[in-house]
Order: structure tokens, then C-alpha cells, then sequence
């Protein structure tokens, strides 16, 4: 088992890839308390703009304070978009450009946007996939059944895939975030300028995760396919 958790594909393939993840984290961190302290000359807050962005696209979706940092999410299931107390009640160019994100997930799922629909049919999907996946890869191993090990495999395939289906998603709306601030005249060059930057960081760590599940993908693959070779 130690040759399972501890093996040399992990850190050609996998460790590089969670310093990566890592690193994203913390741009992501330093990101928006730079730009947290950047306030907006039109003294809109995060809620407002939210509020705004939904009155200019004819949609109406709660919004309602959460706490945490950076715990900003939407969610579908009640329509609500929940925006932590750094960005619900903040006049700063970082609070505009999360609210504004997570108000173009409210704004993708009220059009239906495809990507958006897919990844909700595959969240149960996934969530079977990854409690599974790891138990039959261990068997597998234990056991010496390449095909039991091989089908966890497929299973944690799943996950990548629906790394990747959010990709676009994610993408999406924070395409939608600056379309729509940039329409409302409220905000100069060099505020947008510092949304656009808040967003990338963002953006970001949903590459690194990406990365890290493909990284993860192959180190498994490898694993599997090299005890399989060693056998014969």
C-alpha cells in the first residue's frame, strides 16, 4: 500500500499539479484583498450590483448575506445568490466583480444555458463516481483485478469530466459579469480593469482543479496499467 500513496508518478505528475492549485489559491486570496480595498466611485455594492445586473436582464433572484470569506456561490436549488459580508454590503471593486459573477450564474440558469444543465445532471452522477471510484481502485490493487481497478478508473473519470464541463460554465459567467457592468456605464476603465483581474484569478483556480483531476487521472492510469505489465 505505501507504494499506492507514495509512488514516483505522484510527484512527477500530481504534486506539481496541487502547486499549482496552490498557488492559485493564494493569487486568488491576494487578488481580492488588493482589489477589496479599492473602492468604486459610483458607491455601489455588491448586492446592488447584483440587484442591477438582474432588474437590466428581467430576472428577479434573492440575494441574502453569507458568512465566510470568498463563500460567494449561487444557488440554483432556492434561486438565491448568497454573497459574503465582504462583498454583500462593500462598495469596492472586488465585491462588484463577485456579485456580478455569481448574478450571471443566476442569469444562465434562468436562459437555460447548456453547459449549466449538463453539469447539474452530472453532480449526482459525479458525487456516486467519487465515493466509489477510490474503494475499487484499492480492491483492485489489493487484489491484483486490473479490471476491478480499471473500472475505478472510469469512475474517476467522471470527476474530470465534470471539472472540465465547468470550465465553461465559469467562464460564462464571468463574461457575463463584466458585458454587464461595462453595459451599466457605472464603473471607469480602471475599476473594470481591476474586475476583469479579480475574475481571471478566479478563473483560475478552476484550471488548477481541472489539472490536478487530469494529473490525478493519469498517475492512476500509469499505477494500474504498469502492475498489469509487470504480471505478464
Amino acid at each position: 500500500m505505501p507504494f499506492f500513496y507514495f509512488d514516483y508518478w505522484y510527484l512527477i505528475l500530481v504534486l506539481p499539479a496541487v502547486l499549482v492549485s496552490l498557488w492559485a489559491q493564494i493569487r486568488v486570496k491576494s487578488t481580492f484583498a488588493k482589489y477589496s480595498r479599492q473602492s468604486v466611485r459610483s458607491g455601489m455594492t455588491g448586492a446592488r450590483a447584483s440587484q442591477y445586473i438582474q432588474q437590466a436582464n428581467g430576472i428577479r433572484t434573492g440575494v441574502e448575506a453569507v458568512a465566510g470569506s470568498l463563500s460567494d456561490h449561487y444557488d440554483p436549488r432556492s434561486n438565491t445568490i448568497r454573497l459574503s459580508q465582504d462583498v454583500y454590503d462593500r462598495a469596492t471593486v472586488a465585491a462588484v466583480g463577485v456579485a456580478a459573477h455569481e448574478t450571471g450564474h443566476a442569469l444562465q440558469h434562468a436562459e437555460g444555458y447548456g453547459p449549466v444543465k449538463l453539469r447539474t445532471k452530472m453532480v449526482p452522477v459525479t458525487n456516486f463516481a467519487s465515493g466509489l471510484s477510490p474503494i475499487l481502485i484499492i480492491l483492485g490493487i489489493i487484489f491484483s483485478m486490473t479490471a476491478l481497478a480499471y473500472a475505478g478508473i472510469a469512475l474517476f473519470s467522471v470527476a474530470t469530466l465534470f471539472q472540465l464541463v465547468t470550465l465553461p460554465v465559469e467562464f460564462n459567467a464571468s463574461r457575463r459579469a463584466v458585458v454587464a457592468l461595462e453595459q451599466s456605464g457605472q464603473f471607469s476603465d480602471e475599476e473594470m480593469r481591476g474586475v476583469r483581474r479579480v475574475l481571471t484569478a478566479a478563473a483560475l483556480t478552476y484550471v488548477a482543479a481541472l489539472f490536478v483531476s487530469l494529473m490525478s487521472l493519469l498517475r492512476l492510469i500509469l499505477l494500474v496499467s504498469g502492475r498489469g505489465s509487470r504480471r505478464r
